[in-house]
């Protein structure tokens, strides 16, 4: 993957200049007008205008002081963040307009005035990635002069993509731009990126997570479309290619996304971006595409969506994802075999909140009216070197997971899992929880969505699973067939129990017309435990205890039988902040051992239906 920089050089000086999008500012119009007659295209071009008629009827909010420092105040994210992608979203929407409606003279106004207004921030990054930063440093030390010549510009995942976005709008509209702004944005994208890029290293170039494509591959970008100089230009793409490694070294060769399904999105999206620009500047030269691990990462998608819109939220996830349909169907050019989303998945204009410009604007150019998806289908998958099982069956589903405490956007939740039953949840995970200042730092598994706590999973001895690469699952064994599929693993190594010497879980999920999954838990120890509880995660819904079990009723009903001799049942009600800051409930079913032993076996049956 490492790309030698004297091949960079010599792709880039031998490349033609380069098209981009469109051959000619003529057939860029061309194309703007010819969508607009397009049926296919109404309902993006609708979201996109009726967010230009709302921002018009707002001015536009510059980012205060105050917003500032709430951060560094209080750890809260939200009131700042708000204020900053909303001016994002002004960029974005009369960036397009500006496109869509060349002689509705208002939509530039307003892009210029955006422009002008971020190239006027006092850093394009977020205060919560700055702590310890030049910028947030307010002593007035007697080398300040020496600061004011050279200054040192922290560089952030939005710092990032503000001079991606700049850059490229800058370039698309450089035919009607001010040539004062063209100035402004080349000079601003210089200051706070490119060069701070070429003269500091950064943590973040060899992260093994969405940092390393985000950050680099908009830099990669920036500098494509603004730097004139070959040898700056390879210098900076030689780093950025490295970085790009980087972040495919922390995916197995299964191709899962352990961040979670937005997190590829996110990431995996802007290692396209970069990619498609680079392959177009180096003439084909230089073509990221051709590697297989790309490849079986770009499978991803197709494997983690459940039900129409929901997705196996381990991790940092949210529940329910939709599909950038730009994305999909230039992914589906690249690797034929990939499956095409259906249209309803498509996500709306509005619903990115950080208001992303590299994607939305794909969203557009890269949408291929003639590419039809259809439903999710049967399948059944076992990432091996992630330890991912995920089955849909008749609109029935269960994942699980086995890998490690260490993984990125950690959850300590080796062992859990997810059932479904027609797009409703009867076991769930809790997914991503509201980011704060606490939740990357020692308090991380303190809140339920991240600890074990918060998943299903025994608790043992009155003990959680600790967190760290050191705590997996071992001794994996998965066999499958067209009638059952059997996975089962020693959950030992995820809890720092003593006197626990092995704990194997063992699902068994039966493929019938309507499936049933069937979970033991065998605990052996070396003397005997003081507790044992196991703990399954459920939405808040109808609950109604049955001698023989308990049963969950929403629109679908599925009854957990076990034996009462054995386990007592306790069921709490409890509460967390989800990502979007809302307070969600839900149900804690806790299966406590009567008679406690050395050696333990727990059984479930999970069965759906009345």
């Amino acid at each position: 993957m490492f790309i030698e920089r004297n091949k960079v050089m010599k792709s880039l000086s031998e490349s033609k200049s380069s098209t981009l999008f469109f051959s000619s500012k003529k057939e860029q119009t061309h194309w703007f007008e010819c969508i607009k007659e397009k049926t296919s295209y109404n309902s993006i071009l609708t979201e996109i205008r009726e967010e230009a008629e709302r921002l018009l009827q707002n001015p536009m909010k510059e980012l205060t002081f105050q917003e500032f420092t709430i951060f560094r105040e209080t750890g809260s994210r939200l009131e700042y963040e708000k204020s900053y992608f909303a001016k994002r979203r002004r960029l974005n929407t009369f960036a397009l307009m500006t496109l869509l409606e060349p002689t509705e003279s208002v939509y530039l106004r307003e892009l210029q005035e955006t422009i002008w207004s971020i190239c006027n921030e006092y850093t394009w990054c977020l205060p919560a990635h700055l702590k310890n930063s030049p910028e947030m440093d307010g002593e007035l030390k007697d080398t300040f002069l020496q600061t004011i010549k050279n200054p040192r510009y922290s560089i952030d995942l939005f710092a990032a993509e503000t001079a991606f976005a700049l850059s490229e709008i800058s370039h698309i509209l450089d035919h009607v731009l001010d040539p004062l702004i063209q100035k402004r944005v080349k000079q601003e994208v210089y200051r706070r990126v490119l060069e701070p890029f070429q003269h500091q290293s950064f943590e973040w170039e060899k992260s093994t997570h969405n940092w390393a494509a985000v950050c680099a591959g908009s830099i990669g970008a920036a500098a494509l479309y603004v730097v004139n100089d070959h040898h700056m230009l390879s210098s900076i793409l030689d780093r950025v290619l490295q970085a790009m490694s980087y972040y495919l070294i922390g995916f197995n060769e299964d191709g899962a996304c352990m961040e979670g399904y937005g997190y590829w999105q996110y990431g995996f999206g802007f290692y396209v971006y970069f990619s498609d620009l680079l392959k177009i500047n180096t003439c084909g030269e230089i073509d990221l595409f051709q590697i297989e691990k790309v490849h079986q990462i770009a499978t991803f998608q197709q494997k983690c969506f459940i039900y129409k819109n929901q997705v196996v939220n381990f991790s940092d996830s949210t529940e329910k994802g939709s599909v950038f349909l730009g994305l999909s169907h230039y992914l589906k050019d690249v690797f034929p075999k990939l499956e095409v989303p259906e249209t309803e998945l498509r996500a709306a204009y509005t619903d990115d909140h950080c208001s992303r410009w590299a994607p939305a604007f794909r969203n557009l150019i890269w949408f291929d009216e003639n590419k039809s998806g259809k439903p999710w289908g049967n399948a059944t998958y076992y990432l091996k070197d992630s330890q991912w099982f995920i089955s849909r069956h008749n609109e029935y589903v269960f994942a699980s997971k086995g890998g490690h405490n260490d993984e990125p956007h950690n959850h300590n939740d080796v062992g859990h899992f997810i059932l479904q039953a027609k797009g409703e949840t009867f076991l769930k995970d809790l997914g991503s929880g509201m980011y704060c200042e606490g939740y990357f730092n020692q308090e991380r598994y303190t809140f339920l969505c991240n600890g074990s706590q918060g998943h299903s999973v025994p608790i043992i001895n009155h003990q959680f699973q600790s967190e760290g690469a050191s705590c997996h699952a071992s001794a994996i064994h998965f066999v499958t067939s067209q009638e059952d599929d059997v996975l089962e693993m020693d959950l030992a190594g995820a809890y720092e129990v003593g006197n626990l010497e092995r704990l194997s879980r063992k699902f068994i999920w039966k493929k019938k017309n309507i499936p049933e999954m069937i979970l033991s838990d065998t605990y052996s120890f070396t003397e005997r435990p003081t507790s044992i509880v196991e703990r399954f995660i459920t939405p808040v819904m109808k609950v109604t205890e049955e001698s023989d079990g308990v049963v969950l009723e929403g629109t679908e009903k599925m009854k957990i039988l076990f034996d009462r001799d054995k386990l007592d049942l306790t069921i709490q009600r409890n509460e967390f902040l989800n990502h979007l800051g809302e307070r969600e409930e839900f149900y804690q079913l806790d299966f406590a051992v009567k008679e406690l032993r050395e050696v333990t076996r727990l059984d479930f049956r999970f069965v759906f239906g009345d």
